[in-house]
Parts: structure tokens; sequence; C-alpha cells
């Protein structure tokens, strides 16, 4: 049985936006599940008048991770599309005015780093600020409900992790608003269109769905399998594969042995949930463009595989061996700050590669953190 998105159920919410200038927050990733319209059109073509588009990072059409996007309006209806990943990241009160709802449509991936449920949760605040009904239309979480990773050190927040989120945090995007309004204690008029025949154990093979690409460097689900917990590698100048066919699957530099690396790995990792080969590869584009790269590759052998730890062992065997080549990556536009620390949640993973923190105590510190979490989270979940 296909989960039934929110997308799909406008008719059933119709006085939600009949005789309502709407703006209306998606990209490309907002489609109906046949991929036959986008979730644009699909409001125009019910008469809703779609005042204003709002686009989060890679915009409508999937630019570069971490590129600014431009304002525009939109080529074929001429409707002012404004870019909530540039100049600013919050919907200005005269981005707003005129409007009557506010509705967000965009599939996201579950894990913490991942921008778009900041431009939600951003957006909702500027809504209830402005006294406007905000709408989500759901989407499933392909990642399921599972839970892992530190939560998020309030003190080292930014736009690639707050409200003291696990690193996967196991909510669709209308359980993260709620999250967030009881996180902040903010009052809202929030409304979720909820998903059907959608249950919380359902990783993306039971969702029934094609794959819809969330952005440009996770093409395929095994892509987010190893995002989860690979995201990391983009503190450190190691290639996590993006220029290549298989973004956060392949990792690697010029300066590694893969075999000793291979040797090292296959020594540390205990799980029969993914596969690993030694791998050559050039990047097209993102670190060491062009340049011969010598690694891992990585594929999950089953949909319910847990990168993080695989990822961190691999980090930390690089680090061990090559520990005068291996430095911090600067990222345009971050925010400053220990780049490992604000993507893993905490010190933890640095104590870890330092050798403070064993494999055991880092787990068990994460399954502490996710039992707290989810006593946190019950109350504004949708999902058995």
């Amino acid at each position: 049985m296909r989960v039934t998105l929110g997308v799909e159920r406008l008719h059933e919410y119709d006085r939600l936006f009949r005789g309502k200038r709407v703006g209306l927050i998606t990209n490309f990733s907002g489609i109906s599940p046949d991929w036959s319209r986008d979730t644009i059109h699909l409001m125009v073509d019910r008469g809703y008048e779609l005042a204003k588009i709002f686009t989060p990072e890679h915009g409508l059409y999937g630019a570069g991770a971490g590129d600014p996007v431009a304002d525009q309006r939109h080529p074929k209806l001429g409707i002012p599309v404004i870019s909530l990943y540039g100049d600013r990241r919050t919907p200005a009160p005269e981005d707003l005015a005129g409007l009557d709802v506010l509705v967000y449509d965009i599939q996201d991936v579950g894990l913490r780093y991942y921008t778009y449920i900041y431009t939600m949760c951003y957006s909702l605040r500027a809504a209830a600020g402005s006294g406007l009904p905000y709408v989500v239309l759901d989407r499933p979480d392909p990642l399921g409900g599972h839970v892992t990773g530190a939560r998020m050190d309030p003190d080292i927040h930014s736009f690639v992790g707050d409200y003291e989120l696990p690193m996967r945090y196991g909510m669709t995007a209308g359980e993260t608003a709620r999250y967030f309004l009881k996180y902040t204690g903010l009052k809202a008029d929030l409304t979720v269109v909820p998903l059907r025949d959608y249950r919380r154990d359902m990783l993306f093979p039971d969702q029934g769905l094609l794959w819809n690409t969330p952005s440009p460097a996770l093409p395929t689900f095994d892509s987010v399998l190893c995002y989860s917990g690979g995201c990391l590698f983009e503190a450190l100048n190691i290639s996590e594969g993006r220029g290549t066919a298989k973004p956060f699957q392949i990792y690697g530099a010029p300066f590694i042995d893969m075999d000793a690396l291979y040797e090292d790995v296959r020594a540390a990792v205990r799980d029969d949930a993914v596969a690993f080969r030694r791998r050559s590869f050039v990047p097209n584009s993102s670190k060491y463009q062009g340049q011969l790269c010598f690694g891992l590759e990585f594929q999950p052998l089953r949909p319910d595989c847990d990168f993080l730890l695989t990822a961190l062992i691999l980090m930390k065997a690089i680090c061990g061996r090559w520990p005068d080549k291996v430095a911090p990556q600067h990222i345009p536009g971050d925010e400053g700050g220990d780049r490992l620390a604000v993507l893993s949640g905490n010190r933890w993973a640095e104590d870890f590669l330092a050798g403070r923190m064993s494999q055991r105590q880092l787990t068990e510190c994460w399954a502490a953190q996710r039992a707290g979490f989810e006593a946190y989270a019950a109350d504004v979940r949708l999902y058995p």
C-alpha cells in the first residue's frame, strides 16, 4: 500500500486555501507522487491564488550546496519567487504582507543538518509574528522513525543544527513543526495535512513511492543512508564523494593509501548492513576537483543501515594514519566555529577521534540521549 502524501489531500482541506492569497514554500521536491505535476501547479490548477513562492537552500531548481540563491520570478507563471537562502533566511514582514496563509511542501531526509527544516521553523516563527496561519503538507521521512546520534548542544546551534534535535530525529516535517512549537513555546496557527497509511517503522522502500531527490547530492536512498554520518566529512579536507556518481558513498583524498585504510576499517567495523571496497575516483566538482583520490566506497545492504558509527570509525582511521595531512575544511557560508562539533551536535565525535571516549561510551551516550528525546517528543508525533 502506498503512502498518501499531504499534497494529495488538498481537496479535503480546501477551506484553508480557497479565496486566500497563498504563499508557498517549496522546491523541485514539492511534487505529486507520480511526478506528473508540481505543488505550484497543483495549487494553481485548483484555482488557488498563489501570490508568492519561497524557496530554501538549492532554490527552486537545484543550485549547489551552500550556493546563495537570488530572488526571481517563476518563468511560466510570473509569480515572485523569494529566496530564503541568501541575504535572508527568514521571510521579512514585507515578504508576508498581503498573504492570508503560508504553506510548506518540501521533501526532507530526517537528518538534523539538512537545512530545509530550519527554513520551515524560521518561516513558521515569522508567520506567527505576522498572525498568518501556517500549513505543512506532510511527506514521509525516508529514514522512518529511527532516532540516533547526539542531540544538538544548544550552545553551538546553527542553521545546520538546532532545537536539541538528534542527528537522525525520526520525524516527518509536520511532526518537526509541532516539535519546534513545543520546544520554543511559540504560539502559532499550525495545521499539518497528514499522511495516510504511514507508520514510523516504514523506511523508504516500504512507502510505495518513487524516490524524490531532495537535493542534488542525494540522488538515491542509499546516498541518504550514508549521509547519516557521512555528512561529518564536510568538516574535513576529505572528499565525501561530491562530484562523483555516488556522493556520500565514496570517501577519500589524494594522500590516502586505500589498501592500508581498507585493512584498518575492515578490522574495526562490525556491521553486516554495509559492504565496502577500495575505490579510486576523480571528483568533477567540490573537494579535489579533477584530482585522483584514493579511499573507500560503501554500499548499504539493508534499508535499516545506520551509517553513523561506521562513518566515525572511517574518520578515526584516516585521522590516525595521516594526522599531518587531515585538516579542518572551510565551508562557504559557514557560520564559523568548530564545524565537526556543529555537524555532530557536540564534542563527543572529537573525543572519540582523539581517544578520549571509547566506542562503547559513545554509543551509550547516544542511547541515553535518544531515550530522552523520544520521551520529550512523544506528544508531537502524528503517526503510530
